[in-house]
Formats: structure tokens, sequence, C-alpha cells
């Protein structure tokens, strides 16, 4: 029942993206997130590495969300590999070898002073999304063991996973800090209640389209303000109680899970990125200890 109703949220957000003539839409910013648990806790395991990104469209962009759906759209894609600590021979009670594709539209708008992004995605599991190939050739390439036959075969199977995502929050000052308080629902291959915040120090990110990074909860500028210059520097963290993963089973699953981060945004006259350190804490029964995930993005203007 879960996945015919995101799926339905899927249909219709498609159907209100259609129903715009296309006229009225340009594109307006492009965004991205590595993220990878080598490059903040030099580690390979778990939550081991994701690639976030969006391309959004829209009628303009004034530094104000619209107050309409289906105006603002964002396509969405994320692409992650979660294994567990040794790739060749698993400890007893570790989780299982995933690999996950992701494919999604999000509308964004301000809901009664809230700003608001609602959407589907269809996450994809299994051998098919070509990720078990790329994370051999890359181990291939570092010398580095990749997963087992063993580990491949106890792997999460192969899946369409219809997959529905809301948040909400408000921005607001607090001397020199912005402080965005935010829930977040999702319903279909993970489902949880979420609450946080975010806390942002500088010019760079406000009056642009933040957008979520599912993984480390990382928030990404997707469009830009190219006349800004500096750097912000961020802090966030939030709680979820989670209800069901197809990643784990109900026996592993913590039902409680929580992120802590940091990072900074800055931009320059030819170059912006950002890098940020997210702290997730324990996911199933047998995790002793949470992992520093590193997140990554460089943009260069030629």
């Amino acid at each position: 029942m879960r996945s015919l109703f995101a799926a339905g949220t899927l249909l219709f957000l498609i159907a209100l993206g259609l129903a715009a003539p296309a006229s009225a839409r340009e594109r307006l910013g492009y965004g991205r997130l590595i993220s990878n648990d080598f490059i903040g806790g030099g580690q390979d395991r778990w939550r081991t590495g994701s690639v976030a990104s969006s391309r959004v469209w829209g009628p303009g962009w004034d530094g104000q969300l619209p107050d309409r759906a289906g105006e603002l759209l964002e396509l969405r894609f994320l692409g992650q590999i979660i294994a567990p600590d040794n790739l060749e021979t698993p400890a007893p009670g570790d989780r299982r070898y995933a690999t996950a594709l992701s494919f999604g539209l999000h509308s964004h708008f301000d809901l009664g002073g809230y700003e608001t992004a609602l959407g589907g995605d269809l996450v994809i599991t299994g051998e098919e999304t070509g990720l078990p190939g790329f994370q051999d050739a890359l181990h291939d390439l570092l010398d580095v063991p990749g997963p087992s036959d063993a580990t491949r075969a106890a792997a999460v199977p192969s899946g369409v996973h219809p997959t529905l995502v809301l948040e909400s929050g408000r921005s607001f000052s607090a001397g020199p800090a912005q402080l965005r308080p935010f829930v977040e629902g999702r319903m279909g291959d993970e489902t949880l209640l979420r609450a946080g915040v975010d806390i942002s120090f500088g010019a760079i990110g406000r009056g642009e389209l933040m957008v979520r990074d599912p993984v480390t909860g990382q928030r990404y500028r997707v469009v830009q303000d190219e006349a800004a210059r500096g750097s912000s520097f961020v802090l966030g963290g939030d709680i979820a109680h989670v209800a069901s993963s197809i990643y784990l089973s109900d026996a592993e699953l913590r039902e409680d899970r929580s992120r802590l981060r940091a990072g900074m945004h800055w931009q320059g006259d030819t170059m912006s990125g950002f890098y940020g350190l997210t702290w997730l804490g324990e996911e199933f029964s047998g995790q002793d200890e949470g992992q520093l995930i590193g997140s990554v993005r460089l943009k260069f203007e030629f």
C-alpha cells in the first residue's frame, strides 16, 4: 500500500510538472555533492560512498520560492553504495552489501511561509545499477580487495522501490546566524520521520536554492547567486525515527538514527566549492560505533 501511494504521488508530480507550458520554464541551476567515508574517516564501510545531483527548472529565480507547487521543479539523482566493514568476509551481524540508484522529480514551493519540497523517487537496487562493476574497477585501480562472491550473494536483492519525500523548514535570523529548523518524512526504500536544524554563518547560500543530500543531510547549492563572494560556515544535526528499511531487516534495524554535520561553502571569481564532514550514528544492531563521512563539491568558471 505504501509503495502504491508513493508511486501515485510521483506520477501526480510528473503530471503537474508537464501541465505547465514548457516555454514558461528555463534551466535555473545545477548542483552535486560527492560523499565518501574515505575522505572523512579514512574507512571503506557502511555508508561508504554516494553521489547526489540536482537540475532545476522554473520560470525564474528572484531569491524566493514560488507559492504554488509545480512551478519550480528539480530532477534529482542519487547513486550510493552501502557495504559491510569487511568486503571479503563480513563479520556475523554486519550489514548487507547494497547498491542503489534513485531518480526523482521534486517540487519546491512556499507553503504558508514554510520552505517546502515534495517529490517522489524510483529507487533501483541490485546488480542492474552497474555500481558493483564501478566499485570493482575503482578497487582494482587502488589495488584493494572488492566485494567477494559471498558478499554479493547476500546483498540486498534487485528491486524497484517507489519513494515519497517531503521536507518543510523555515529560515530566520538570530544575530549573525541564520537558523532553519526542518522536518522530513520519507516513505518507500526507507520509511522514517526526521527533525533537525541547519545553522549558517555568512552570505553564501542565502537567497539561493539549497537541496539536501539524503545520505549525509548536507545541503548543496543548486540555484546560485553568481555575484556572491566569500564563504559561509554551516552546522547542522537531526534525529530520525526509522520504521523500516529495505537495506536492513527488522531485527537489525535501529529505530533511532542521528546525524551531526559541519562544512564550509566558498565562492571566488572563477571557482566555488564545498567541503563538509558528517558524523552518522549507528543504524543497525551490530554496529558498535558511528562513522565519519566527507563531502566535497568543486565548480570552475571559465
